[in-house]
């Protein structure tokens, strides 16, 4: 059992600890006319349940690490709460089944999500898995505030450079998401990882919740396509901007307009597509220092 308040390592001696993030495992791995017998080192992914006041309300495949940020981001990040101060107390138990992440909320949000009877069983890919109607899937977050803290070309430049220093489990493993907050220079202020591309950006909004200072304004680059609930994750969390390596859907690019968020999609050096209030994004080109001249 780990508390909400306590440092996660401080576990008593009754304690079961954690499972690690990834395995070791013998593979043949063949490279042009050689085959060789090795050790390669691969991504764990656990069920974690996801408890509110007694009652099991998700199961999801995720990377056994940043469970305390997972279970918050997520709670946010679904509109579960609105607010860190409405979750109470949080606990993780783990067992032989798996891992239980057991929280305590605000009366008036156990009763709001009683009544909208959702019970997901994630996937790894999936993040709308159970929803129990089509109206769950279109819910609409609130419209963002157009507050002026919007990145520019040079910050994203510099969020993805920075990028992959942070990625230390995809660098071993080679199949982790990643999810990173940067302020408006673009230098990463916190990054979360994890085998699901919608655990790493719970992870992260968590993550930034818990935080004892505000979060500083800036953008979240994920290292993903963007799907819609991806910007309905993000828009619940008050992010204004979402940037994505990879591409976004049809339906994602809608939802991130009607709610004022800047969507912006196959970012790389130097190049990019947005999708979404273009209007918002300084765009002009990155002045590179003119090539050194030999005497």
């Amino acid at each position: 059992m780990i508390h909400l308040n306590r440092p996660p390592d401080s576990l008593a001696a009754d304690e079961t600890p954690l499972p690690l993030t990834s395995a070791v495992l013998p593979v043949l791995r063949v490279r042009r006319e050689r085959a060789a017998m090795m050790d390669d080192e691969v991504i764990e992914e656990v069920p974690i349940a996801l408890v509110y006041n007694g009652i099991s309300q998700a199961v999801m495949l995720a990377s056994p690490a940043d469970l305390e940020d997972f279970a918050l981001g997520f709670s946010l990040g679904e509109g579960i709460l609105a607010h860190r101060r409405e979750l109470y107390d949080l606990e993780v138990r783990n067992s032989c089944h798996g891992i239980s992440v057991e929280m305590k909320i605000a009366p008036q949000r156990f009763l709001a999500l009683k009544e909208r009877r959702r019970n997901l069983a994630g996937r790894t890919g999936c993040g709308l898995c159970g929803v129990e109607s089509l109206t769950d899937v279109v819910r609409r977050p609130e419209t963002l505030p157009a507050d002026g803290h919007y990145p520019d070309l040079a910050a994203i430049d510099e969020s993805l450079r920075q990028l992959p220093d942070w990625q230390n489990l995809h660098r071993r493993t080679g199949s982790a998401h990643a999810a990173a907050w940067a302020e408006l220079h673009g230098n990463i202020l916190c990054c979360r990882e994890d085998v699901g591309r919608h655990n790493a950006l719970d992870k992260l909004i968590g993550a930034m919740a818990r935080g004892e200072q505000p979060r500083p304004p800036g953008f979240a680059l994920i290292s993903s396509r963007a799907s819609y609930e991806m910007v309905q994750k993000a828009a619940n969390a008050g992010i204004s901007t979402l940037v994505a390596i990879s591409a976004p859907t049809a339906l994602a690019i809608r939802q991130a307009e009607a709610v004022g968020l800047l969507l912006i999609g196959f970012a790389r050096q130097g190049q990019l597509v947005a999708y979404s209030q273009q209007e918002r994004l300084s765009w002009e080109p990155i002045a590179h220092p003119p090539p050194l001249t030999l005497i």
